[in-house]
């Protein structure tokens, strides 16, 4: 083969070759948990703007910090009403609280959940406020996927998605889920958001029949959770009363489980991966009672 044919065969099988990824390359590492809350407390405001959803005014603000800027949800709610006429009717002794954003996050870690995006406390302006990670890769609400009648491509990891924020729902009592703080990323990923009515005092459970799955080290860990250590990590977002409360709730989420019917327990799937994943292996029928902790004084 003379020299400018094989020249011109090399240069067509270069330029055949598909062109390096160098935007994955400059992409920053993602951050873990710690990382992310010490970027909320510590990052210098540069924007703020309306949120744009919701009735407590919360800000949408951009922060920087070195060479990274993320966007942040800031909310200063505080408000207790001796009675509140809502959606759900009257409601007495009604407490709507930045504080409590701070305590779901810090329990969802306690349990393992990933379902609640980093949160602490920080000032805003002059006010003690939930300083909230803006969670990436958006691709909508759970109102605009029931809209568009949009299905996610694994509908097993869907429904224990679901399962779980059913779950996380009723341990807390959060009286205001609804598919404006249901998140889904474009892994069909969901995030659950704006936790500032949760925390009620009831200790029943509502509807509990439209709960049948759970993750099974999350009910592990649920039962063995204590009064000493729910009140070292949140009394300074919840009180003494909604912890009791929460811990006769959680009593009866894992008597639920023991007791029921048609109830299934599932191993942990990577929460990061989405639901774009083909369905973990291992889901089976609950094997064995689980203990119910103590409500300790």
């Amino acid at each position: 083969m003379h020299r400018a044919q094989l020249a011109a065969v090399l240069t067509g099988t270069l330029v055949c070759l598909p062109p390096a990824p160098l935007a994955s390359q400059n992409a920053p590492p993602p951050l873990d948990q710690t990382a992310m809350e010490e970027f909320l407390r510590t990052a210098r405001i540069v924007r703020t703007r309306s949120a744009g959803k919701g009735v407590t005014a919360s800000i949408r603000a951009t922060m920087q910090q070195g060479e990274l800027t993320h966007d942040a949800h800031i909310q200063t709610v505080d408000q207790t009403q001796r009675e509140f006429r809502g959606p759900r009717g009257i409601e007495f002794n009604f407490r709507d609280k930045w504080q409590f954003n701070v305590a779901a996050y810090k329990l969802d870690q306690m349990l393992g959940l990933q379902l609640v995006p980093a949160t602490v406390e920080r000032r805003w302006n002059t006010e003690p406020a939930s300083f909230t990670w803006w969670v990436d890769d958006v691709m909508m609400d759970e109102g605009e996927r029931v809209k568009k009648q949009m299905v996610a491509p694994n509908q097993d990891c869907w429904v224990q998605q679901r399962q779980m924020i059913r779950f996380f729902d009723l341990l807390i009592e959060n009286t205001d889920r609804n598919p404006g703080n249901l998140i889904i990323t474009k892994a069909w990923r969901l995030w659950a958001i704006d936790h500032t009515r949760a925390f009620r005092r009831s200790k029943t459970l509502e509807k509990p029949e439209s709960l049948n799955q759970i993750e099974r080290g999350v009910l592990e860990r649920l039962s063995t959770l204590e009064f000493a250590t729910l009140k070292r990590e949140l009394t300074r977002y919840i009180e003494e009363g909604d912890i009791r409360a929460l811990l006769a709730r959680r009593d009866a989420i894992v008597a639920h489980f023991n007791g029921g019917r048609n109830i299934t327990l599932f191993d942990r799937r990577d929460a990061v991966a989405g639901c774009l994943a083909t369905a973990a292996k291992g889901t089976a029928f609950l094997p064995q009672l689980v203990p119910t902790g103590r409500l300790q004084n």
